[in-house]
């Protein structure tokens, strides 16, 4: 039986798209051609930014497009308890510490990194002082160059020190971070594989460090071209990208699998037949690297 598990976590702030569509697809395809696990987690970790009913609209839209998940949905809202553990157990190390300042305090004498702003350091060697504000909790990094081999893009590596800074794990309005949360679920979950797109390369290095100061498994990541309008702007909510039109299946499934250089499926019954094709066609290396310009 295969150990391969992976996972397909979209945030519930909209419908899907073409984008969101070429993630699934590609994930979910690498997983059962490894005769592995797909899992879905819906990261509901950012209320504000939240649409009602778009976690039951994700679900119901990867039904109709021939999608089958294990195990049962998961929901980052109903995790905190295992991301207090993890801020925890970092604490209980010194590798995390409070941060108070103003994003204009520490802004005044900071650099731009590849993410953003760099940190200044302005909270990590100061006694914090009594205060009623809600501090945020940062990692601290070092100048260890975090490096990995991507099975798509290849070579990658960064110094978090010089180009990402310390950076956030709980926000001071008491949301968890993407960086956290996503690293504590994964190690939860046992995934071994995460297929997602190229927007969150960049996230990769702080999650392995994280990953490294908690004691976990690194999985194995693959990051996919994205998806451009002409613009050369990644399709998303904001950029328009429209939602998945339901009377299409067949049509995006098969758009989907060309951007991803699959062997084109002969006529089928139904959707899940193609993503049933796909799998017996997988090739993960003729995949393409680079930004795909679509119109939709």
């Amino acid at each position: 039986m295969s150990t391969y598990v992976g996972r397909f976590a979209p945030s519930p702030t909209g419908h899907l798209h073409i984008g969101s569509l070429l993630a699934a697809f590609a994930s979910y395809v690498d997983a059962k051609a490894h005769n592995g696990r797909w899992l879905v987690r819906i990261e509901d970790l950012d209320p504000p930014r939240e649409i009602a009913g778009a976690a039951d609209n994700i679900l119901r839209t990867l039904e109709a497009f021939g999608f089958e998940w294990d195990n049962q949905v998961v929901y980052q809202s109903q995790r905190h308890h295992l991301y207090e553990e993890a801020l925890e157990t970092l604490k209980k190390q010194n590798l995390v510490y409070s941060c108070t300042c103003s994003r204009k305090q520490w802004q005044e004498n900071a650099k731009q990194g590849i993410d953003g702003w760099i940190y200044n350091g302005h909270c990590a060697h100061i006694s914090q002082t009594t205060t009623n504000k809600t501090p945020a909790w940062r990692l601290r990094v070092n100048h260890q160059e975090i490096s990995f081999q991507d099975r798509i893009v290849g070579f990658y590596s960064q110094n978090l020190a010089e180009e990402i800074g310390d950076f956030i794990l709980l926000r001071a309005d008491g949301f968890w971070a993407y960086q956290l949360a996503v690293v504590v679920d994964d190690a939860e979950q046992g995934i071994t594989h995460i297929v997602r797109g190229q927007d969150l390369l960049i996230s990769t290095p702080r999650q392995i460090f994280l990953q490294q100061c908690l004691n976990f498994q690194s999985p194995q990541y693959a990051h996919l071209p994205l998806l451009t309008n002409i613009y050369g702007q990644k399709w998303s909510k904001q950029t328009l990208a429209p939602a998945l039109n339901l009377t299409q299946q067949e049509i995006l499934l098969r758009q989907v699998s060309d951007y991803l250089n699959i062997p084109t499926a002969p006529k089928v019954s139904y959707p899940k037949d193609l993503l049933d094709w796909a799998i017996q066609n997988w090739d993960i290396q003729s995949i393409p690297k680079q930004s795909i310009c679509t119109e939709n």
